[in-house]
């Protein structure tokens, strides 16, 4: 069990991470009222946590073409 959450907290999209760092709250904490509203609302989150990890990924790769120095070239 420790494996697959270790394996879920590196290499999950970091949207509890990134709201956690933003709101300065412990993301463990983020994450169970994440299951918590899951359960609750029948999954509804899960759509708004995905719209939250591609709008993260989006920018970073939006960041990283900017810092790109061979880009301009």
């Amino acid at each position: 069990m420790q494996k697959i959450r270790e394996f879920l907290e590196l290499r999950a999209f970091g949207v509890c991470s990134a709201i956690g760092e933003r709101l300065g709250i412990a993301s463990s904490r983020i994450r169970m009222w994440f299951i918590y509203i899951s359960f609750l609302t029948l999954g509804s989150p899960v759509i708004i946590y995905m719209i939250l990890a591609f709008w993260i990924n989006i920018k970073n790769y939006i960041l990283a073409g900017r810092r790109n120095p061979l880009r301009n070239l």
